[in-house]
């Protein structure tokens, strides 16, 4: 298999996936129910810092895909749109600066905690190798200048979602349109530090 995995954490299993799953040597699956509702009840986010602790409400916010704009002459296709969906919940809960390239419903490479958002890119390309060849990207918050896109655009990416918001969002549609790359404004950021 072309996939590690040692453990799984899920609310559950359904019985094909634990037959399938059984096969994988060494591996480990727990089960813990009510994660999600507690998680959803408290909707507090606790942070350590030096002395003492920040207590803030979750974000649980997700812009509605109906909402957000195409900006670039390339239009992404509705699979292209589904895999966006997706590729923007698995950035908003990496550490800023991050982004996250998908094909379908499956990460192919992340870049994130970095000082700036083309390491993230170049990180994330690097990681994914050819996997990021046709592949979706996801940006947690908007790009401050074309270079991402650039460096996305040599990895082979065919379409970007990402905030929008820049003073420079004009050059970043056009790095855009230059590249064949289509282009959704969320309107929405996500930090996470």
């Amino acid at each position: 298999s072309k996939y590690y995995l040692e453990v799984i954490v899920a609310p559950g299993f359904a019985p094909d996936a634990v037959a399938v799953l059984k096969e994988k040597k060494n591996l480990r699956l727990l089960k813990l129910q009510g994660l999600d509702k507690q998680i959803k009840r408290t909707g507090l986010d606790i942070r350590s810092v030096v002395g003492g602790f920040l207590i803030q409400e979750r974000d649980v916010w997700f812009a509605d895909p109906k909402t957000w704009r195409v900006v670039t002459t390339k239009k992404p296709s509705k699979k292209d749109l589904a895999s966006m969906d997706f590729a923007v919940k698995c950035v908003k809960h990496i550490k800023s600066n991050s982004v996250v390239f998908v094909r379908g419903l499956r990460t192919v490479g992340i870049g994130g905690g970095q000082t700036s958002r083309v390491d993230a890119t170049w990180i994330a390309t690097h990681k994914g190798n050819e996997t990021i060849k046709g592949s979706i990207m996801a940006s947690d918050a908007f790009f401050p200048f074309r270079d991402a896109v650039d460096v996305a655009a040599n990895a082979g990416v065919r379409a970007i979602v990402q905030p929008g918001g820049s003073i420079r969002d004009e050059e970043v549609i056009q790095a855009a349109n230059e590249q064949g790359i289509a282009m959704v404004f969320t309107g929405q950021r996500y930090f996470r530090h």
